[in-house]
């Protein structure tokens, strides 16, 4: 053991377990990992939506009554070390398909991690539209010139 400068012995704290400490089990039930993966992937720049065709119409209706649905597009196959997502993503024009593809990829490997303490393996993207903006939305109120 090493001496402090005084000569005298560092002084060693020793910490106890927790008296009483409950243990047990946790299960995160496969609805909260797709919502997870749901909220990793919309933050994603680039990402304008989730899910396919006919899901993003019923999301769209469910928007319309303030009950967005966070893990629409999102498939998961969660197991004991491991957990697979398989997402549908609507990007952005003009973004690099490619580079939405692997930050979503990033994203939601990392919040599985985080917060639910398994790693994704496997995070399969596939990228289902691309969101073209139109000139009316650019262009509101102003009037058309001649």
């Amino acid at each position: 053991m090493a001496n402090t400068t005084d000569g005298t012995q560092p002084e060693i704290q020793v910490v106890a377990p927790l008296q009483g400490a409950a243990v047990g089990t946790t299960t995160i039930e496969d609805a909260v990992v797709a919502k997870i993966a749901g909220i990793a992937a919309r933050d994603v720049s680039g990402v304008h939506a989730l899910g396919g065709g006919a899901a993003r119409m019923v999301g769209a209706i469910r928007d319309a009554l303030n009950t967005t649905d966070l893990s629409q597009g999102i498939s998961v196959a969660v197991g004991e070390a491991q957990i697979t997502v398989d997402v549908t993503i609507v990007a952005e024009y003009p973004v690099s398909l490619q580079k939405v593809a692997d930050d979503v990829r990033a994203a939601i490997h990392r919040d599985m991690v985080e917060l639910v303490g398994v790693a994704a393996v496997e995070v399969n993207v596939t990228i289902d539209d691309v969101h073209v903006p139109s000139d009316d939305e650019d262009d509101t109120d102003e009037a058309p010139t001649a």
